[in-house]
Parts: C-alpha cells; structure tokens; sequence
C-alpha cells in the first residue's frame, strides 16, 4: 500500500453515485410498493451497501482500513431508473472516495440481483466520484503573487564546513513543491546576534522566514531564545501541531522547542535541525498554515 505514515488526519468526505437502468416500469412499481419476491429493494441493498464501504480494503488490495464514521445511501427512483447516491465520511490520513464508490457499486449489484427474477433486462451505469473533500487539494491557497520564503540553517558545525546541511534542503524541496519561491538558503552560526540580524534582514522581503537547527536541549542551542523577542505574536497552535504529529511519530519530539510567530506581516519558524525532525514538521503543518495569509490580509505586496 501507499505510505500514509507523513500525511495529517483530516476530516474526509465523498460522494458517489451509480445508477440501476431496470427494463420497465412494472419493475419500479415493484420496488416502490415492496413486491419484489426476494423482499425490500432498498432496505436490503442500502446494508449491503453498507457492509461494502467496512470492508473495501479487503475487497480493494491498494485501500487502507479506514475508521468509517458516517455512510449515508439515498435513492433518486425515476420511471426506469433508479439512481444511488452514496456518501461516506471519516477523520483518517486517506480519502474515502473508493470506499464511496464501492459501496454504490455493491448497492446496484445488490438490486440487479434481487430484481433480476422479474426483469431480465437490467443495467448498471454511471458508477462515479460525485465529490469529494478534505484531502491535500481542498487546503491548497492560491495567491495573487507567489509566497517567498527565505530558510536559514542555525548550526556551528555545518557553517564550519565540518558536516553537510540535510534539513535546510529538505525545506527547500518542500517549499519548491508547494510553489513557493525560496529567495535565500542561508547557513549561519548557532548565535543569537547572527540569528537577530538575519531575521531583520529577511523579514521585510519574505512572506516566510524559516530557521532550522538550534532547537534542541543543549546550551549552545539558543535559537527559540533568540527568536522570541523578535516576535510581535506567537502562534501557539502551530507549535503544538508540530510537537503532537512529531510525537505520534517519535517520543523525543515532546523535547523539542519550536516556534512560530508573526515579525510584522513575515510568519517566522524554528523547526527541528535533524533531516527527519525538519521534514516532519514541513509536513505537519505544510501546505494547512499558508491559509494564514488569507485570512489576516498579511501577504507582502511588491
């Protein structure tokens, strides 16, 4: 199966329809007044479909069992035809759209099969995704210019040219991905007066400014206190996203000290300086917080 393992738990909706074609009108008065011998049409079909959508990852090799929270199954019965609309939900890291579509399909094979006795010539049409939500795409921004980031790498090491920056790349890729143009990759020192200095130099010319190492226990990481007094507003909830997916993933992320706040109209970071740590927090909170600059107007205009 796909790896799900970095992606959020969102709430996730579809809806699918698939759509029994019967031969005449006798056989929708059947169902209508409930005289199909083999019993009620749409009763039995409905929790067929029902124990369809519980079961798709055991029928569909590539889907993943998923806590389903919601179905729901309505008809739309026309003179000859009977149209299946079927809606499912849950708060999971995959869509449900196949789970939508299978469960649609089982209803129709379900009718065909109970009211193939009385009419031999049914069909079955139209299965489709109606719409579906809560995925990466419904969280995607888009803007009247493209978001400019600046990343900085805050290590002793890699500034000295005795290790090779990893995280600070992997930011970058990311940042890439989501169209967002990284005007500057930086490394510097683990110094409060460097780091000082550098968000007053990028914070006036980017929408983003993030900083990665210098967050851990050790004295000489100084980054979140060099930071913080820089900030005209913390953002509290970001920094929880971060530690809480991080944790899920490794119990020494509740160690680590990010941050994130607003210096002026720049969202400025501190992720993690492991290659891991930093990736993990990208996708944590990835492309959700660039929502931000929708609703507090904050973009930089040239």
């Amino acid at each position: 199966m796909v790896d799900i393992t970095h992606k959020i738990t969102t709430l996730r909706a579809a809806t699918a329809q698939a759509e029994v074609q019967v031969g005449k009108k006798e056989t929708i008065d059947a169902v209508r007044k409930n005289l199909v011998p083999k019993g009620n049409v749409l009763e039995m079909a409905k929790t067929a479909g029902l124990f369809a959508v519980k079961n798709t990852s055991a029928v569909i090799p590539d889907c993943h069992p998923l806590p389903i929270e919601y179905t729901a199954v309505d008809y739309e019965i026309e003179e000859r035809k009977i149209r299946i609309v079927f809606t499912v939900k849950a708060v999971y890291k995959t869509g449900v759209e196949v789970e939508a579509m299978h469960g649609a399909s089982v209803v129709a094979l379900t009718m065909y099969d109970m009211l193939k006795p009385i009419d031999k010539d049914i069909e079955i049409k139209h299965i489709k995704l109606l719409h579906k939500k809560g995925g990466k795409s419904s969280f995607v921004n888009e803007f009247p210019i493209p978001l400019r980031a600046a990343v900085v790498v805050c290590s002793d090491t890699i500034s000295a040219g005795k290790k090779e920056d990893r995280a600070g790349k992997v930011i970058v890729d990311k940042l890439n991905r989501l169209d967002v143009q990284v005007s500057a990759y930086d490394i510097i020192p683990d110094e409060t007066d460097i780091i000082e200095n550098k968000v007053h130099e990028y914070a006036k010319n980017n929408d983003l400014l993030i900083f990665t190492g210098g967050t851990g226990l050790s004295g000489r990481d100084v980054t979140p206190e060099a930071l913080s007094p820089l900030l005209d507003r913390r953002i509290p909830g970001v920094e929880e996203a971060i530690r809480n997916y991080g944790q899920q993933r490794m119990p020494y992320a509740m160690l680590s000290r990010s941050v994130a706040g607003m210096a002026g109209k720049c969202l400025v970071l501190a992720l993690p300086g492991s290659t891991n740590g930093a990736a993990e927090s990208m996708d944590a909170i990835f492309p959700h917080i660039l929502h931000l600059f929708k609703v507090t107007g904050g973009q930089r205009h040239d």
